[in-house]
């Protein structure tokens, strides 16, 4: 038999994959246009939330009749691209930002990272039923960076599309929620408008939703509130490499041989060349709107791999984890800031 019998065409030689790729860049280009509207804005609609209701929408009505038609470039946009999409979105923060906000700010986001996944984690399996892996992504989301997040974790954890569209799910609900409840809030929060910023970068899902929240207060209190949210980026690569042993420790054993998510640390390494300022800033620009569109892609690729009928046969239980979790980085969150800022004050 010929050499060329045996070998495997490359993904990207196969018009299923150009196809697939191509549908996932067109949901993503009409969410990133949509996310640039004035309506979009008010409501703190990021791209990445837009990208996954249309790809859920696609995915639900057209997408099954041409399915086999774009299923590689599809799943390549879901799983390669999100992983490229997460080392980019190092360039969005650097290391400067953490002296800039002190101590307390890192001490807090720590404490509310921590306690809010394994709050997920614990009543999530224990008390409302639900399978590990939601439990987990659903506590990502709520924990660090929203839909980003989710996503991230999707691949260490190895979860099912459908739970991590209702991980995302709930981020759009509880962060939506949160962007117009903390300004009617902060009147009687008797904090002053940097401990408000730095209250609402903590607790709130969405760096768009933070910046919502922190605006309808004062610029001065959304600045203070994006850089704190972004201290709360940063922590992702440290937490996927602690759930990334935790979660094979929890299958094989303590023996279990420890495997590092490549992205995570390219993450850390992406983020460490933004702050030493290697790269001219035009080049940066670039490369976090590159880094929006391939994650957009990986959110839209998601929706269309999602179907209502698995969302729907999750049932309330999701949602019900979820609203607790907002109810703890509300109310729980407030405490958290408090003690801490007295504490280290």
């Amino acid at each position: 038999m010929s050499a060329g019998a045996d070998a495997v065409p490359l993904p990207w030689s196969t018009r299923a994959w150009w196809l697939g790729v191509a549908l996932a860049g067109g949901l993503a280009a009409a969410a990133m246009a949509a996310a640039q509207t004035h309506w979009a804005g008010q409501w703190g609609l990021s791209a990445l939330t837009l990208a996954i209701v249309l790809g859920i929408v696609a995915g639900n009505t057209f997408f099954p009749a041409i399915a086999t038609h774009t299923a590689a470039g599809v799943d390549f946009s879901k799983n390669r691209l999100l992983r490229v999409g997460i080392v980019l979105y190092g360039f969005r923060i650097t290391f400067q930002q953490i002296a800039a906000v002190g101590w307390a700010a890192m001490v807090i986001d720590v404490a509310i990272v921590t306690l809010t996944f394994v709050l997920a984690v614990q009543l999530g399996t224990r008390v409302f039923k639900l399978d590990r892996q939601t439990s987990m992504l659903i506590g990502a989301g709520s924990a660090i960076c929203g839909a980003a997040a989710v996503m991230a974790a999707e691949p260490v954890v190895r979860a099912q599309a459908h739970k991590v569209s209702v991980a995302v799910a709930t981020v759009v609900v509880f962060g939506t929620l949160a962007m117009f409840a903390y300004p009617l809030l902060y009147p009687y929060l008797h904090l002053s408008e940097q401990a408000y910023g730095v209250y609402a970068g903590s607790t709130i899902h969405e760096v768009a939703q933070v910046v919502a929240a922190g605006r309808s207060v004062s610029e001065s209190a959304a600045a203070t509130a994006v850089i704190v949210k972004m201290l709360r980026v940063m922590m992702l690569a440290p937490f996927l490499l602690v759930l990334s042993r935790a979660d094979r420790a929890e299958g094989q054993g303590a023996v279990a041989r420890i495997t590092i998510p490549w992205f995570a640390l390219l993450f850390i390494a992406a983020a460490g060349i933004n702050s030493m300022q290697w790269l001219p800033p035009q080049w940066v620009a670039r490369l976090v709107q590159l880094d929006t569109v391939l994650l957009a892609m990986a959110m839209a690729a998601l929706g269309l791999r999602t179907h209502v009928g698995a969302i729907r046969q999750a049932g309330l239980r999701p949602l019900l984890l979820a609203a607790v979790l907002f109810g703890f980085l509300v109310i729980g969150g407030y405490g958290v800031n408090r003690a801490v800022t007295h504490g280290l004050g």
